[in-house]
């Protein structure tokens, strides 16, 4: 196995109280509860992104650099799918099919986080209007999900966040010129009746906590579910004693309208 100078995971042992908050939060599965600590399973399980920053109450969650087996996506899906492999190791046996998290792909780089040039499609935004010419993206990072994005980082530094309900950006025609104009914006998307809204709670606590965020847009559906988004983001804010970040919510119909502005 080969050794490397690389960013990984550092947990400070004499900080932990063993809470498990960080567990769900390593997509790779490298943090497991042992014998009342949270561990680093292996070197080589640890992307070194820092995904499980800022869940820690303790802050006894750390990114070193350091010399470190490599990174290796595929010993994560052997990971994954090993009995018990998710979760506190005091539970017994594999978790319910139905209650799994799906694994990424192995071998994908998709999830690697990355700057855009989103921010300067307004410049061609002119020339774009011409009839079947395409239209500029205005994302300005990636990825966007929310269980993908690390819960610090130069993307929330001083930065106007929108947060949508994914099917926000399926129903709006013009989602990226109506939502996403207007300087350069960070986009997190999720999705408040299938996924887990109590991860989510517990990511945007964690942003919102370790960030020096300007202002948040919450954009969701009209449906009664799709509120779920909004109340995930509001509990944050407190949890994270951030009430003082300036809100803004939007809600959209099925036919992609904005009701309030029509």
């Amino acid at each position: 196995m080969t050794t490397r100078m690389r960013k990984i995971v550092r947990i400070d042992e004499d900080k932990c109280d063993g809470c498990g908050l960080c567990v769900p939060d390593c997509a790779e599965g490298a943090i497991q509860v042992i014998d009342g600590k949270a561990r680093l399973v292996a070197e080589n399980l640890c992307d070194g992104l820092g995904n499980c920053l800022g869940v820690c109450p303790n802050g006894a969650i750390s990114i070193e650099e350091r010399p470190a087996d490599e990174f290796d996506e595929c010993a994560v899906e052997v990971r994954k799918h090993a009995p018990g492999a998710v979760g506190v190791a005091v539970a017994a046996g594999p978790e319910p099919a139905s209650e799994a998290r799906a694994p990424l792909p192995c071998g994908c780089p998709g999830t690697m986080p990355r700057k855009l040039d989103g921010g300067a499609a307004a410049a061609g935004a002119a020339e774009s209007a011409r009839e079947n010419a395409p239209r500029p993206s205005r994302l300005g990072q990636w990825p966007v999900q929310l269980d993908l994005l690390p819960p610090a980082g130069q993307i929330w530094q001083d930065a106007d966040v929108l947060i949508a309900a994914d099917c926000v950006g399926f129903a709006m025609p013009d989602f990226h010129e109506r939502l996403l104009a207007g300087g350069e914006k960070t986009l997190a998307v999720a999705c408040p009746k299938l996924d887990d809204i109590d991860a989510h709670t517990r990511k945007l606590t964690a942003i919102f906590a370790n960030n020096e965020i300007r202002s948040v847009t919450v954009a969701h559906m009209e449906v009664p579910c799709c509120t779920g988004i909004v109340h995930a983001v509001r509990t944050a804010l407190r949890q994270a004693g951030r009430d003082d970040i300036p809100v803004r919510e939007i809600t959209v119909g099925v036919g992609g309208e904005i009701p309030d502005e029509s």
